[in-house]
């Protein structure tokens, strides 16, 4: 059976790393924790949903060492109102299966916007979700930007509030 994810990841060329976890620890603070790696070299995949008629969605690739800005960034590039995170259905139905915890940028339709901020550019390499809350994966940040839905966005993210 094909992986729409990991055809995503071979398209780019790129080498990466499967890295299978135990779907209770996907989450990101608990992933690092238990296996031993940086926030500053993970990144969330986040699906915002702007409040308009029709719905838009995009997906939002953000370190966990910062906060995605929702309220300016997101809601201005949309061109939208409101916004606020896809719920866990709208994020089912829109990736094509991939659940909270598991969205990943590899695999997603590619009518499906994928912003990233420029902080995850930085890193030597990155932990993005697996398309499943059973796996991540490791691979050199140039990989997201060879996907034909992305676009790096300065700004996108902002630190995370210590409080």
């Amino acid at each position: 059976m094909s992986d729409p994810v990991i055809e995503s990841i071979i398209s780019t060329g790129m080498i990466y790393e499967i890295i299978d976890c135990d779907p209770d620890l996907a989450d990101t603070v608990n992933f690092c924790e238990h296996y031993g790696y940086q926030l500053e070299e993970s990144a969330n995949a986040i699906m915002v949903a702007g409040k308009s008629e029709p719905k838009k969605y995009v997906v939002c690739l953000v370190l966990a060492s910062t906060q995605i800005d929702v309220n300016k960034v997101v809601k201005k590039k949309l061109n939208v109102k409101k916004a606020s995170f896809a719920t866990p259905e709208e994020a089912i139905e829109i990736t094509g299966g991939m659940t909270l915890g598991g969205i990943t940028p590899f695999g997603l339709p590619e009518t499906l916007p994928l912003w990233i901020d420029s902080k995850v550019m930085e890193c030597n390499k990155v932990i993005v979700g697996g398309g499943s809350r059973s796996r991540k994966i490791y691979l050199p940040p140039e990989s997201l930007s060879m996907l034909t839905n992305a676009e790096v966005v300065e700004g996108l993210a902002k630190p995370r509030s210590l409080s």
